[in-house]
């Protein structure tokens, strides 16, 4: 069973996380179920935020009267003091604990730091101090951020997504981490639905013994596929090779990731899913997209109101208003059988 230690935090768990954005759209008894049948099976480590809805809620019902025994995660998006400690106090209720592993400012479009005037890092400095948090991390999609972050020495974690599809500055910024002795946490290391073989992502991450992925989990069969990896590794065999070098020549570029810091969008366009359509049906079955319900969400990028918000929050800089335009005629052209 490998495990993995988050540097200088000295949490070591089993080198698979799991990730709770997606429990959100399960039941509670449905995401109890799964998060209990995680732990029995040697998952310590459960990441979750404010942002997602009744995830942190569902993960406190499941672990309660055994804090001890797992280490949580989670996140705010505060952008001063006073939300900092309200998102706080909210998180260790829903949470049903008096502390949380590591608390994480979630996505900032700067790196927080002591006097730069929003007074954060000197609350998360003095939560630490009064026991609240025990691990101070960030988040984030930027690279700059993310190496401000590593270079200021103020984090102890660095979460960031990294998966078979990273560049070059990707894997430097991971290496980075590891000379800094800080804990790297792999999101997105499905790159958000794109990578379908579990088996290359799985393989291909377990080449850095210091990175913990943190697997989004929705399904008791997407939880097994995980599972059963931990007694039977799957290695980077050429098979597995043939898959990664594929799914590169397909998707590296300009291809939205789904993330959703673009929306929320004002005439209500669906964009993290209608921005990259084509690629979805590509890869995976078509017909779940291309029901009357995901045809009037596409239909909708025709009220666009080309205002540019969409590109201004997207941390990959992508031209989003471009992407949508792009998708919905490829979209168009499938719906009448002129393509794929």
């Amino acid at each position: 069973m490998a495990k993995v230690t988050l540097g200088k935090t000295g949490i070591t768990v089993e080198k698979n996380g799991f990730g709770a954005l997606p429990i959100q759209r399960i039941s509670t008894a449905e995401a109890v179920k799964l998060l209990r049948k995680a732990y029995d099976n040697g998952i310590t480590y459960f990441d979750t935020a404010r942002w997602y809805t009744d995830s942190e809620e569902k993960l406190g019902e499941a672990f309660d009267g055994m804090r001890e025994k797992v280490y949580l995660a989670t996140k705010t998006g505060a952008s001063t003091a006073e939300e900092f400690w309200k998102d706080l106090e909210v998180s260790l209720h829903n949470l049903r604990t008096d502390y949380i592993d590591v608390y994480q400012f979630h996505n900032p479009a700067s790196c927080p730091r002591p006097g730069d005037g929003s007074g954060l890092y000197e609350a998360m400095l003095e939560a630490k101090e009064k026991g609240m948090i025990r691990h101070i991390g960030i988040t984030n999609h930027r690279l700059h951020v993310a190496h401000e972050a590593v270079a200021s020495g103020l984090y102890e974690t660095l979460q960031f997504p990294f998966s078979y599809l990273a560049t070059e500055k990707e894997t430097a910024l991971a290496e980075e981490c590891r000379r800094a002795d800080m804990g790297f946490v792999a999101m997105k290391a499905l790159s958000g639905g794109l990578i379908t073989n579990s088996a290359a992502a799985y393989a291909f991450l377990a080449q850095y013994d210091y990175v913990l992925p943190i697997w989004g989990v929705q399904r008791e069969t997407e939880l097994d596929e995980f599972l059963s990896y931990v007694d039977n590794p799957p290695s980077l065999t050429e098979e597995l090779k043939a898959v990664i070098r594929k799914d590169r020549e397909e998707l590296l570029g300009d291809f939205c990731r789904g993330c959703g810091y673009c929306m929320p969008c004002p005439v209500g366009i669906e964009i993290n899913n209608c921005a990259r359509m084509s690629l979805l049906i590509r890869r995976s079955p078509s017909a779940a997209q291309l029901t009357k319900e995901v045809q009037e969400k596409m239909k909708r990028i025709e009220q666009c109101l080309h205002c540019g918000r969409c590109r201004s929050k997207c941390p990959y800089g992508l031209d989003t208003p471009a992407l949508l335009q792009k998708n919905y005629q490829d979209y168009c052209e499938i719906l009448a059988g002129k393509a794929y």
